[in-house]
């Protein structure tokens, strides 16, 4: 997820460029960039790091115009670096994009044979060198962009700008967003409102597969054909505050929603439906390597933690590989056993977390072969690896995880997948099969979250509970710790999570009336055995929340019900991650805590 800002009209175009990518740094931060067109030629100012490194260098090196567009940049293609950095510039044209172009590499081939060169690791350098190139063989601006567009395959929401034609810019949108801004003989283009929204209150959201040719005087939408398309004009009634949060009352709530899009973003480019293939480029590691590990041991800490517990059910599961779950900050203090035949992954959102950083210097000192899942680009776990799969969940502002821990479980459920091609444990039909469950999953969440309203209104009813059970079983039982967490974490009501074999050991002393028990139980193997424990909680006159789909007959058993739609036992983790979170997210709004920067925590803990 990145940052994209454009504007056209009369006025000097850089403070606008930097005042809109100021207000959009929350969604890249690794470098940040303008190209501003003056007298015929395109002018580019970026720099890696955050943008008041870009701010710096503008101010040294003054540049003004009155058509320009801006990027900051969440790293996606490419480490973080000044080159890597947008807009890009070819020939005559400037671009600035966010998403993933996934036939990149087959175009970046034709145009090298076609004599043109590069100097950056990207894929939106491609989107540049395209559209120049048949600006090179005699089109016009407006039929080199069609011709590109009708070229790239995947997401993208791009602002292109050409140094002979002063009087327009050009947007396109295709599951990336990208809004229009209307002004008085000047317009915007912005991927969020808060870019914007100091200059306009009107705006147009584009769909997938428009282009905008924007000029000082007006706008025309088209889709990708060139068909003319009629767009309505919005009237935003956000302030500055609520706009950063696209309309939600908190970062957290955003996160939770943006879910369905992170898991897609995570996914993309990654599968390939025809073949029945995951493609995972970044893994160093050969088929004999893959096959002739004894074992895996997968490292976390807190939330990352809990979807390593996942993973493993996942990893052994599909690929019969044998697995190791070990907390980061425990893993260093003994003597692990691991060596050259084991591969060690170590799950991080921010991969700066000390305990896991720790633990990897362990674990390469015991010759153990390492990979990581991380969210964030060139951060020190992903530069300390031999292999990295990125999470693409964009920044996550809110310190409790949601859409990076949904995303690290779409990772692992990849690896897991990966793994068993490598290593000859699944057919081809079933690694197929599997592929389009996960792209059904999307579709999957977004029905999770049209419970949104019913979970609020049942918080109402818990809110004043002191103390939280959550159970479930199998391949689920880690989502009650996690649901568990999030609860502790933001409503600072004390909750605990256990698999709901583990009741009778100890819990089911505390089970009464003023003890609420999350029971996730949806349809699978271990589905009776969750009546039973039911039944146990209900006998001791315990008050039971069911998590489960809405045709299962455990429901008739509670006293309140948070419906999931039905979906692949494998797959099921993920979707019960939302309602938890919702569950935990609106019972700390009506206790009135801080949700976004609950007390005593941070986003990445870097001291032990």
């Amino acid at each position: 997820m990145c940052g994209i800002v454009g504007y056209i009209g009369e006025r000097d175009v850089v403070p606008i460029l930097i005042g809109g990518l100021s207000r959009l740094e929350y969604r890249g931060y690794d470098s940040a960039g303008i190209a501003v067109l003056d007298n015929g030629v395109i002018h580019i100012r970026r720099k890696e790091g955050k943008l008041d490194r870009l701010k710096e260098h503008v101010a040294q090196e003054t540049v003004s115009g009155r058509l320009g567009l801006g990027h900051t940049r969440w790293a996606t293609h490419g480490r973080p670096s000044e080159t890597n950095a947008h807009p890009h510039l070819s020939g005559r044209v400037a671009v600035v994009h966010n998403g993933i172009i996934e036939n990149y590499l087959e175009i970046r081939e034709d145009l090298l044979k076609a004599g043109r060169t590069f100097t950056s690791e990207t894929d939106t350098e491609i989107a540049a060198t395209l559209i120049d190139q048949h600006l090179v063989e005699g089109a016009s601006f407006e039929e080199a962009v069609a011709k590109a567009l009708g070229r790239i395959q995947g997401a993208f929401a791009l602002g292109i700008m050409d140094r002979e034609r002063p009087d327009m810019i050009v947007a396109a949108r295709q599951e990336s967003p990208l809004i229009v801004g209307y002004g008085d003989g000047e317009h915007f283009i912005a991927s969020d409102v808060p870019a914007i929204l100091e200059h306009t209150r009107r705006v147009s959201y584009m769909d997938d597969g428009e282009v905008a040719f924007i000029t000082r005087d007006g706008v025309v939408f088209t889709d990708l054909s060139g068909t003319p398309v009629q767009k309505e004009i919005h009237k935003v009634a956000w302030d500055p505050v609520m706009a950063q949060k696209a309309g939600y009352k908190h970062f957290m709530l955003k996160e939770i929603h943006e879910q369905p899009r992170a898991v897609i973003d995570t996914f993309r480019g990654r599968i390939s439906q025809e073949k029945g293939r995951v493609i995972l480029p970044d893994l160093p590691f050969t088929t004999d390597e893959w096959k002739n590990f004894r074992k895996m041991v997968i490292v976390a800490c807190g939330t990352s933690f809990h979807a390593g517990l996942v993973g493993k059910f996942l990893i052994e599961d599909m690929a019969r590989m044998p697995v190791d779950v070990d907390l980061g900050s425990e893993f260093r203090y003994r003597d692990p056993i691991v060596d050259s035949n084991t591969i060690m992954v170590f799950i991080s959102q921010s991969g700066e977390t000390l305990d896991t950083l720790g633990a990897l210097k362990e674990a390469k000192a015991k010759n153990a072969r390492t990979l990581a899942i991380c969210n964030v680009v060139g951060s020190s776990l992903a530069r300390s690896v031999e292999g990295v799969i990125y999470t693409q969940a964009g920044p996550e502002i809110g310190v409790a995880s949601t859409k990076a821990f949904t995303t690290q479980l779409v990772c692992l459920y990849l690896l897991a997948l990966y793994l068993a091609e490598v290593r000859s444990r699944l057919t081809d039909t079933q690694i197929r099969d599997m592929i389009a469950e996960l792209v059904r999953l999307p579709a999957l969440l977004e029905k999770a979250l049209e419970e949104d309203d019913r979970i609020r209104a049942l918080s109402k009813k818990y809110m004043h509970f002191r103390n939280f059970l959550y159970l479930a079983r199998g391949i689920n039982y880690p989502l009650a710790l996690e649901g568990a967490l999030k609860l502790k974490e933001i409503s600072y009501i004390h909750a605990e999570g256990y698999p709901a074999g583990e009741m009778k050991h100890g819990p089911i002393a505390l089970i009464d009336e003023d003890m609420p028990v999350v029971v996730c139980a949806p349809y699978g193997k271990t589905m009776e055995k969750a009546r039973g424990n039911i039944e146990e909680v209900k006998a001791r006159d315990g008050r039971v929340i069911v998590v489960t789909e809405r045709t299962n007959p455990l429901k008739e058993k509670a006293d309140d019900v948070i419906h999931v739609p039905a979906a692949p036992e494998r797959l099921m983790p993920i979707v019960l991650a939302l309602p938890l979170q919702l569950l935990a997210y609106h019972i700390a709004v009506l206790r009135g805590t801080d949700v976004d920067q609950p007390r005593n925590l941070a986003k990445s803990v870097t001291v032990e």
